[in-house]
């Protein structure tokens, strides 16, 4: 199955005022990524924008993907409210069957896509009030909520998601872009974001009856990964603050990278950013 990995810099580069660049830790579980999906899984491209073209290049680490993409430099809305709009509009170019992975999210195994649902999700999230708001929450601007929306579904997270139904990919993304463009909100940096990409996929399925489910639930994640997926998201901010954790990690991924890939030696060690662990 084809994949994609997505990564929008303006974010970054509006945030920080700097040239972009990837933390040691998710430069090498973007290694992973990448290179367990085409040997277990098929093709992965890299969809980013010139930024990002610019500095994987310049780091040598285009080889890691079949391909890559420079197609959002033009994304036209808020970057700090809407900050991975760039997955939803890397993800309407796509046709289903598409796999859209989060570069700190890595797959071991060989799935069997022909049994899934026309969506596949790693997890359910609760709607907790304070993440997951009500309608009278959000602050529109010309977007129109679909009256057959229905509130009470779970969101889903989408660190790892397969879309088999192509209607479905076309409904959510458009949906996702007209809610985006149909806000004047510029200071809440969570609602509106994970509202768009992660609660509005599971009502776009229901308005048109496709299937959604889970490979897993965040309880089994956290304790083996179901043995098929990793997800390093809420380690990160653990590596930023601990020192020891953070080179334990990389020394361990790097470990493993060479034993499996040992053509990314080369490639690693002339990283700047890696080159203390060599």
């Amino acid at each position: 199955m084809n994949a994609i990995h997505i990564n929008w810099t303006k974010p970054f580069i509006n945030k920080f005022n700097r040239p972009y660049e990837v933390e040691d830790f998710e430069i090498l579980t973007t290694i992973l990524s990448a290179l367990k999906w085409r040997e277990k899984n098929g093709s992965i491209k890299m969809v980013t924008d010139s930024a990002g073209i610019e500095y994987y290049n310049k780091i040598g680490l285009s080889p890691i993907w079949d391909s890559m993409e420079n197609v959002l430099d033009d994304i036209d809305v808020n970057s700090s409210v809407f900050w991975a709009a760039g997955k939803i509009f890397a993800l309407r170019r796509e046709n289903a069957p598409i796999a859209m992975i989060d570069t700190d999210f890595i797959v071991w195994k060989t799935l069997d896509t022909d049994k899934m649902s026309d969506v596949n999700i790693i997890h359910f999230e609760d709607l907790y009030p304070d993440v997951y708001p009500p309608k009278e929450h959000f602050n529109i601007n010309g977007y129109v909520f679909d009256d057959d929306f229905d509130w009470n579904l779970k969101a889903c997270n989408t660190a790892f998601c397969i879309i088999k139904n192509n209607d479905l990919l076309k409904y959510y993304t458009d949906e996702s872009i007209k809610f985006m463009r149909g806000t004047k909100e510029e200071n809440d940096y969570l609602t509106y974001m994970v509202f768009a990409e992660q609660r509005l996929l599971n009502m776009c399925a229901k308005k048109i009856n496709a299937s959604v489910s889970a490979f897993s639930n965040l309880e089994r994640l956290f304790t083996d990964g179901e043995n098929c997926f990793t997800h390093t998201w809420g380690m990160k901010q653990q590596m930023r603050d601990n020192g020891a954790l953070r080179y334990d990690f990389c020394r361990r991924c790097i470990n493993r990278i060479v034993h499996e890939y040992p053509h990314m030696y080369e490639i690693m060690k002339n990283i700047e950013n890696l080159k203390q662990y060599f």
